[in-house]
This record gives structure tokens, C-alpha cells and sequence, in this order.
């Protein structure tokens, strides 16, 4: 599968519709950015729970302190007029730190809810591709990489051997990966080609790099034709540069000749407010 997003794009270079190294290198950042700041804001939430836990215990411990002080209110206030505005305040400034307990625990909530739902996301995309595409052939296989959804098809499944030419059964495939992207517009569908480390050269094709980029591009336009929408798709292509297996034998060559079809949620708004709700914890602390 990752041959023909290699191979898409090889196409895309060589033919009107390329893909430049400078695009490749941007989504390439983009991703690696994403992966960061997907670890990033993990990193911080285990922090903030765990601070949550304490901030919970304190409050407890403020709730009873603050209920013992009342009583001891209502005893000296009978007893002595003169300490009420004293003991009044005291009430007051630990209802005040009670009350910011409440609203940091808010915020770790909301971040805990926003990793929630965009689990459920993807728990409900891997069924409906599961469901759509099938999961009968040891040749396609749709699984979950860092939290991102991904459909691996062999290069058998979508074409013959140095050809990103499409067959007959790869139609079939991407007709059902096409309507599962067109019931996700608020997704886009990064098409990567893979290759093994054979050199390849044929025609218009210098390497590997065009092959897999060829192959990616082939993938892209069938998607289209049957129906998706260009502008939630991506093509690139790796080459060889990203086998799964070492190229040591006929077998872990044609593992490694592939195209994957990641499914990207359009998640720049949770991350966005990922990093605003970590900057009012921040905030809050200081």
C-alpha cells in the first residue's frame, strides 16, 4: 500500500500533478509535529491527573477544616461579636481556595473528556472500515498507529509487479475506502506508497521514490473517480526508506511493498484547545 502512495506520487513528479520535495518534507514535519504534540499533551495530562488526585485529597481535607471553622464560628460569634468579621474572612478565603480547586479539576476533566471522545472516534472508524472494506485477506489489513487509522494493502491487491497500474480488484477496494472517506468530511486520507530496496528504474521512473510516489498518485485519482473528495486527500510516497521487515527474503520483500491509507481526523481544534487548557492550568498554578 505504501508502494502506491510511493508510486502516486513518482507520478505526481513526473507527470502535471507531482508532488515536490518541499510538499513531501512538509507533510512529513507535519506529522512528526502532530506525533509530538499528540505525546506532548499525553505527557502533561498523566501529569495533571495525578496532580488532580492530590488537588482532590487537599480539598478534602480544606471541606473538613472549612466545616470545623464554621462551627467554631457560630460558637464565638455567640461568645464574642468582635472576632465575626475575622473568623467571616477566614470562611471566605478557604471558600475561594475551595472554589479554584473546583475549577482546575474542571480542567483536567475537559482534557480528559477531549482524549476520550477522540478515542471513541477512532474505535468507530476502525469498525465502519472493518465492516466496509472487510477483513477476509491477509493482504489488507486496517488497524491503529499512534492513535491514527490506517488500511496496509499489499501491492498484489492494488497492482502488478513494477506497474502502478490499477487492477480490476483494486477498484473493487478503493470503491469501499472511497465511501467510508466520503462519510468522513471532516477527515482526510493520506495515501503512502512503500517499496523494497530492489532499485527500480523504467521509463519516466528513476527510483524506487518515483515508483512508490506513482503508485500513491494512481491511488489518489481512483479515489476520486469513484467519488471522493480531492481536498481530503494526500499523496506520498517513502521508497524504501520505511520497510517493515528487513529485505532479507522474497517474503519480507513483499510485506514491505505496500500502500497505507491513513485516516486523519481534522483534530488541529482539540489540539488547540489541548494547549489552551494546558496554558490556564499553567496559569492557575502560578
Amino acid at each position: 500500500m505504501k508502494k502506491l502512495v510511493l508510486i502516486a506520487l513518482c507520478a505526481g513528479l513526473t507527470l502535471t500533478s507531482c508532488v515536490s520535495k518541499k510538499e513531501f518534507a512538509a507533510l512529513q514535519t507535519k506529522q512528526k509535529q502532530t506525533e509530538d504534540l499528540l505525546n506532548t499533551a499525553t505527557v502533561k495530562l498523566n501529569s495533571c491527573l495525578t496532580e488532580r488526585s492530590a488537588a482532590l485529597a487537599k480539598a478534602e481535607g480544606l471541606q473538613d477544616r472549612l466545616n470545623d471553622l464554621k462551627d467554631s464560628n457560630k460558637q464565638l460569634i455567640e461568645s464574642s461579636k468582635d472576632l465575626t468579621v475575622l473568623t467571616t474572612k477566614g470562611a471566605d478565603n478557604l471558600e475561594r481556595s475551595l472554589e479554584s480547586l473546583k475549577e482546575r479539576d474542571l480542567k483536567i476533566s475537559r482534557l480528559q473528556d477531549a482524549l476520550t471522545k477522540k478515542d471513541s472516534v477512532t474505535l468507530a472508524l476502525v469498525s465502519s472500515l472493518k465492516k466496509e472494506v472487510g477483513m477476509n485477506d491477509q493482504d489488507i489489513q486496517i488497524n491503529v498507529e499512534k492513535g491514527v487509522v490506517f488500511i496496509s494493502l499489499s501491492d498484489k491487491v492494488l497492482f502488478q509487479s513494477g506497474s502502478y497500474n490499477l487492477s480490476s480488484r483494486a477498484n473493487e477496494i478503493l470503491g469501499k475506502v472511497a465511501t467510508v472517506i466520503n462519510g468522513k468530511p471532516n477527515f482526510e486520507a493520506l495515501v503512502e506508497g512503500h517499496t523494497d530496496n530492489v532499485s527500480y528504474s523504467s521509463g519516466v521512473l528513476i527510483d524506487n521514490w518515483d515508483l512508490s510516489a506513482k503508485r500513491s498518485t494512481a491511488v489518489v485519482r481512483q479515489l476520486v473517480s469513484l467519488g471522493a473528495n480531492p481536498a481530503q486527500l494526500i499523496a506520498a510516497g517513502r521508497g524504501e526508506f520505511v520497510p517493515l521487515v528487513p529485505n532479507t527474503s522474497v517474503e519480507n520483500k513483499s510485506t514491505n511493498r505496500r500502500t497505507k491509507i491513513y485516516i486523519l481526523p481534522k483534530i488541529d481544534q482539540f489540539y488547540e484547545m489541548i494547549e489552551t487548557e494546558m496554558k490556564n492550568l499553567e496559569d492557575g498554578g502560578q
